[in-house]
């Protein structure tokens, strides 16, 4: 037996772009000492990311060849990542060899590094009412005469959409290479790119330029509402204010949530016309009665995904907003300013009210990956003995 781990080094999460690196260890379990102990032996192994695509049949109508599902004899000796896999593969990148003939002593282990860029025309990690991207790192290990055995470590891609692409420093470009350590120069370079596109991640974010809003229904104007900007990377808290002093119409209550609108493409519906798939991440509600200013505060989680496009959905974020107002004038509780005895206000037991909505659109953006690894699902780490 041969136990094998593969731990990835730095977190499960990782920008479109990123070096991802992952250790891979080989161990012969056995001791030894003990009288049945002997060597091991691997024909060869090799690693590859690869990402699965999914659908809900219900809403989503894809082409018949969408469905094929890849298979492979015991007898083969090529790596399929994608074999006994759900859906449709999107992407994979070329496999890389990590050894072959590999031979472990009782108590001996050796350890392979697999580092690949991770592609940056792919989706990002999404698992929506309709559609699912879910990327793994399949790792295909094979003794001599035996079926393949792979080891699979799932990990989850954030993309930057709609970003411009940061610019080249002049520097590099006329700065001479060094071909005795390319590897080290390479590296440097990966680590300067997710800089970049970090750094440019929070310029975009911190811009502030307060968005005024006057809100009103058939009656007249309720309220002003006042957001300080409409760019937020995942973990970042959205604030808004409300002015109900300036407002004709008493406002009972209101409430904020943050919705994500999934939209498959039209090309891919199941039906005509069909509906959005929204999903709620946070609400915050709250009566304001004789309130003159209210505010709110919702957190973006870092386990969603940002907003992105593909060829088959569309995934957009907003706030929603809720309103409860009454259709006559509400007179407040009057106090004297000499009053010395304690007074009891109590609100109407019926009011007609009218209740209306509105939709602020919103753009949401990744954040750095290894902040979002502390909250991710995946450990980045499995194993297998084979």
């Amino acid at each position: 037996m041969i136990e094998v781990v593969a731990s990835m080094a730095r977190g499960p999460v990782f920008l479109a772009g990123e070096l991802m690196e992952c250790l891979i260890t080989f161990t012969n379990p056995m001791s030894h000492l003990s009288t049945s102990a002997s060597s091991e032996m691997l024909a060869w192994a090799s690693a590859q990311i690869h990402c699965q695509f999914h659908v809900s049949e219900n809403r989503v109508s894809l082409p018949a060849q969408g469905n094929k599902q890849d298979v492979q004899a015991e007898s083969d000796t090529v790596l399929i990542p994608s074999r006994g896999e759900r859906g449709l593969c999107v992407l994979d990148t070329p496999p890389k060899i990590l050894f072959c003939d590999l031979r472990l002593d009782p108590g001996e282990s050796k350890t392979y590094s697999y580092s690949e860029m991770v592609p940056v025309d792919g989706p990002p990690s999404f698992r929506g009412q309709a559609v699912k991207y879910v990327y793994k790192l399949t790792i295909g290990c094979q003794r001599v005469n035996s079926p393949i055995k792979l080891l699979r470590v799932p990990f989850r891609v954030l993309v930057l959409q709609g970003m411009p692409e940061p610019p080249f420093p002049q520097d590099e470009e006329v700065s001479p290479s060094n071909p005795f350590l390319e590897e080290e120069e390479a590296s440097r370079r990966d680590a300067r790119s997710l800089e970049r596109a970090l750094d440019m991640l929070m310029v975009t974010t911190s811009r502030r330029c307060p968005h005024m809003f006057n809100i009103t229904n058939m009656r007249g104007k309720v309220a002003k509402f006042c957001i300080f900007k409409t760019v937020y990377r995942l973990g970042e808290d959205i604030i808004g204010t409300f002015n109900f002093s300036e407002g004709d119409i008493p406002c009972l209550q209101y409430s904020v949530s943050l919705q994500s609108e999934e939209e498959i493409q039209e090309q891919y519906q199941r039906r005509p016309g069909q509906a959005l798939s929204v999903t709620g991440h946070g609400r915050h509600q709250e009566s304001c009665l004789h309130t003159a200013s209210s505010h709110f505060s919702l957190p973006v989680p870092l386990n969603v995904t940002p907003g992105f496009s593909t060829d088959v959905v569309n995934l957009r974020w907003r706030l929603h907003f809720e309103f409860v107002t009454a259709r006559e004038p509400m007179e407040p509780p009057t106090v004297q300013q000499n009053q010395s005895e304690v007074i009891v206000w109590s609100g109407a037991e019926n009011v007609d009210v009218d209740t209306f909505s509105w939709n602020l659109p919103i753009r949401v953006l990744p954040t750095n990956p290894a902040l979002a690894s502390y909250v991710s699902q995946f450990t980045g780490t499995n194993s297998i003995n084979i």
